[in-house]
């Protein structure tokens, strides 16, 4: 994001404070970047694809403040500048956890892991759904915002949602094309009621400091899915991709989910979906695990065992 777009957007706002400072921010796919005042604390400043978007989400990190210990930014301002909309936050301090997990002591990966899976364990407790799919922010009670979603009942939903992702998976993935499909195929319908399913919970939206995870960021595009789902794929981004040995990792994200609720059954179609899900990002390219990340080739293997071994349960 440029000096000037985002100067415009917080003087909208803030037209009483002097801006000393603009830092664009590189990580993540939306244009993002730090604004700093003279005499106030900085801001971030955040383009989105639409003002619904950028209000839905706004409407959930209002929600996940309200009912939930979940660290999150508040957002202060949503709106449009010439054509692009966008959301102002509260700036929170930390490191960013992508860069300095790998490398913590494992006694701190494991206590943050088990900070992650309490998150997560919260945010299902306190949000339930009557479909699955994409929230979007609909009127409630006496002008509140509330959340709904509308993509369709439990597991017919994850199924379908599965094929997407397996289909978009590339050829390198095709010896494995045919099962993947027949785990679907072969799902049962459980009835779990859907929860919410923050699908890009991980330490690469994060921030740390002093041992402790001080904001989860990036609350776009929020879903509702069985809780399975949203367990076994932050698993996945919080235990299996940053470590050799995910089970330690795995059995503290468990404690901290079960310190609130009780674990959901987590199936290998769960799996599969949420591995299937992780391998490819929005643009279609595979994404790269492990921090320094691996390379494209490594990448794909990395992938492809997690796949082979949530087929064989």
């Amino acid at each position: 994001m440029n000096e000037s777009l985002a100067t415009a957007i917080v003087g909208r706002h803030y037209p009483e404070r002097t801006v000393v400072g603009v830092e664009p921010v590189a990580a993540g796919h939306r244009p993002t970047a730090v604004v700093r005042f003279a005499d106030h604390s900085p801001v971030v400043v955040q383009l989105s694809a639409t003002v619904g978007a950028v209000r839905t989400e706004a409407a959930l990190v209002s929600a996940v403040r309200a009912r939930t210990d979940v660290p999150v930014a508040p957002v202060l301002a949503t709106g449009v500048h010439d054509g692009r909309a966008y959301a102002v936050s509260e700036f929170r301090p930390g490191a960013d956890l992508h860069t300095t997990f790998a490398d913590s002591p494992p006694t701190v990966r494991r206590d943050i892991a088990r900070q992650f899976g309490r998150s997560l364990g919260e945010l299902h407790a306190a949000f339930a759904f009557e479909d699955c799919g994409e929230l979007t922010r609909a009127p409630g009670p006496r002008g509140s915002d509330r959340l709904v979603a509308t993509g369709g009942d439990w597991d017919h939903w994850l199924v379908a949602y599965g094929r997407r992702a397996v289909e978009r998976l590339p050829a390198a993935f095709d010896p494995l094309a045919d099962r993947l499909r027949g785990c679907l195929d072969a799902a049962a319908v459980s009835g779990a009621t859907p929860r919410l399913f923050p699908w890009d919970l991980r330490p690469g939206n994060a921030l740390v400091a002093d041992g402790a995870v001080s904001a989860v960021l990036d609350w776009e595009r929020p879903m509702a899915a069985p809780a399975a789902l949203a367990l076994a794929k932050s698993e996945y981004l919080v235990a299996d991709w940053y470590v050799d040995e995910p089970a330690p990792l795995r059995a503290a994200f468990r404690a901290g989910y079960v310190g609130v609720r009780p674990v959901p059954t987590v199936r290998p179609v769960h799996r599969v979906v949420a591995i299937a899900d992780s391998a490819v990002d929005s643009r279609g390219a595979v994404t790269n695990p492990g921090y320094p990340e691996r390379g494209t080739a490594a990448s794909v293997d990395f992938h492809r065992a997690a796949l082979a071994s949530a087929l064989s349960g």
